[in-house]
């Protein structure tokens, strides 16, 4: 075997070895994404009755405009923002575009909202890693657990900025807060989401459902007839209890919703390297083909011209 033939044998080993590797992470992330979604089917019924407690609770509650959590007359000073990327690679342009809509999010803030400062929080290796090479201040960050999050590390995060968040601003504290997610739409098509979890807004239900007004209109099948709620020991309480709940239920969400964008972005990139890896093999192939034919045609042209040169020299 010539040495151009062993170049080529060595690069088509080298080539399906990464085949091999591309090819098992493609199964995995394939796997993973039907886990991943089963997990965001299963939490949509807590959430929906957990908005619906919480429009119920914020319709009898007092002063809900001016409750911390709820309070649309803030300064904007400081506005935080959580920016969920990926622990590993392999996942093509997932982190990275979460990343650009973060910086787009800073200049808008700043420009048009006219923010005094935007920090950014990071969920993931690949965004602590960017924000760390470019020497930005973070203020804060969660690693091991992007790709498959539990309630506990939604319950964390979701302390960590409503701790900052009702801070005074003079103290540091925090006048808004937004997050930034991968929305799994299918398996072909991840959008990246922007949503302000902080301060909230609540759905209040003003509808007069007492007998007296329905019987008064006199058509009482075409009002929507809510259930009569009793609260214990009030409804403030109540909507004390239920808002933070709301803010770790919306912090899960999205890391669900971006574990799934995730996978299906992994399993995407390594189906398109494995293809690509395939065709390298190919032409690979197809090179050391010709660099042996070649080799062979060397040998016999050496052959026929070494007769030559012996039946030239014996007559």
């Amino acid at each position: 075997m010539g040495a151009q033939q062993r170049v080529f044998r060595r690069k088509i080993r080298s080539v399906q070895s990464t085949k091999k590797i591309t090819k098992a992470m493609e199964m995995i992330s394939s796997s993973r994404i039907v886990k991943a979604q089963k997990r965001i089917e299963q939490t949509q019924p807590y959430v929906q009755q957990l908005f619906a407690a919480l429009s119920a609770a914020a319709s009898h509650a007092t002063g809900v405009e001016k409750h911390p959590l709820t309070a649309k007359h803030r300064l904007r000073h400081r506005a935080l923002y959580l920016v969920i990327t990926a622990d590993r690679g392999l996942a093509g342009a997932y982190s990275i575009n979460a990343i650009k809509e973060g910086q787009a999010l800073t200049r808008f803030l700043k420009e048009d909202w006219n923010f005094k400062e935007v920090i950014p929080y990071v969920v993931g290796r690949k965004g602590a890693g960017f924000f760390r090479f470019r020497e930005q201040e973070v203020g804060g960050e969660w690693t091991g657990f992007s790709d498959q999050p539990d309630f506990e590390h939604a319950k964390e995060i979701a302390d960590t900025l409503l701790e900052r968040f009702l801070e005074r601003t003079e103290d540091g504290g925090a006048d808004e807060i937004q997050i930034i997610y991968t929305h799994f739409v299918n398996m072909g098509t991840q959008e990246v989401r922007v949503r302000r979890i902080l301060p909230l807004q609540v759905q209040i239900e003003e509808v007069d459902t007492s007998a007296s007004n329905l019987a008064a209109e006199g058509h009482e099948d075409d009002k929507p007839i809510f259930p009569l709620y009793d609260f214990e020991p009030s409804a403030d309480a109540v909507l004390d209890e239920l808002l933070p709940k709301y803010v770790e239920t919306a912090v899960y969400g999205a890391l669900l919703m971006s574990a799934a964008s995730e996978h299906a972005a992994r399993r995407r990139a390594c189906k398109s390297a494995s293809d690509n890896a395939e065709e390298l093999i190919k032409t690979y192939v197809r090179l050391a083909n010709q660099a042996r034919q070649a080799e062979i045609t060397q040998e016999i042209s050496e052959i026929v011209g070494g007769a030559d040169a012996l039946s030239h020299s014996g007559s």
